[in-house]
């Protein structure tokens, strides 16, 4: 015989588990069910999590790469469920990526690394970011240049150079990454790397750094021409 969430102890459904004993007190599955809300007509919103975490091999991870259609091959995981985990997701990404701006300063790759691998880690298609800095390498922001496939973006240089001057940086790092989840650079990616570098020298601008993440692991141009 099988049950519904409603058919369950209180303390045993997930948003009243969620709010009598807080989030970290909820499995994988339980959070999932609670962005689901809603199951199907032989399964309950836990049972379905727990088959979307199936479809990923149980990693948080790959569940957060998967599009919408690959969601929604789960039974009883519609459009605007499958919409629901991608956002959270997401959101994830984004929370991860404000906690790595609290550095007042970017020395190394490695400092550049912890702001640009939260940004861009689990991606499937590449985005092209930048860190401004100022002359004296602290860092004035951050702002996403373009959005492109699974193999490639485009970096509009025009457009960096204006959003350097405007914000007034003596300094750029540049950021994209490789979802295949190698970071070694290709031919058109040195290629890029040395328009940029010259487009925003006639301004004054230097680009610091060029940096290839792939999941935790990334390419620094300048580490590698030290």
């Amino acid at each position: 015989m099988s049950y519904t969430i409603k058919q369950w102890q209180a303390e045993e459904r997930p948003r009243e588990k969620l709010l009598a004993q807080g989030c970290g007190s909820l499995t994988a599955a339980e959070l999932i069910a609670v962005l689901i809300r809603s199951g199907s007509a032989s399964r309950t919103a836990v049972d379905t999590a727990r088959d979307l975490l199936a479809l990923a091999d149980y990693n948080l991870t790959t569940l957060s790469r998967l599009s919408c259609e690959q969601l929604q091959a789960v039974p009883g995981v519609g459009q605007a469920k499958a919409l629901a985990v991608i956002a959270a997701a997401e959101l994830g990404r984004r929370i991860a990526a404000e906690s790595g701006t609290v550095l007042p300063a970017i020395t190394s790759a490695e400092q550049a690394a912890a702001i640009a691998i939260p940004l861009l880690k689990g991606l499937p298609h590449e985005e092209c970011w930048v860190l401004f800095l100022s002359s004296n390498h602290r860092l004035l922001g951050k702002e996403r240049l373009s959005q492109g496939d699974d193999a490639s973006t485009h970096i509009d240089t025009k457009r960096l150079a204006k959003r350097a001057l405007e914000k007034q940086a003596g300094g750029v790092i540049l950021i994209h990454n490789h979802p295949s989840g190698n970071p070694k650079p290709g031919e058109a990616d040195v290629r890029v790397t040395e328009q940029v570098r010259k487009a925003l020298h006639y301004f004054d601008i230097d680009l610091i750094d060029h940096l290839v993440v792939a999941g935790n692991n990334y390419f620094s141009f300048y580490d590698k021409n030290r």
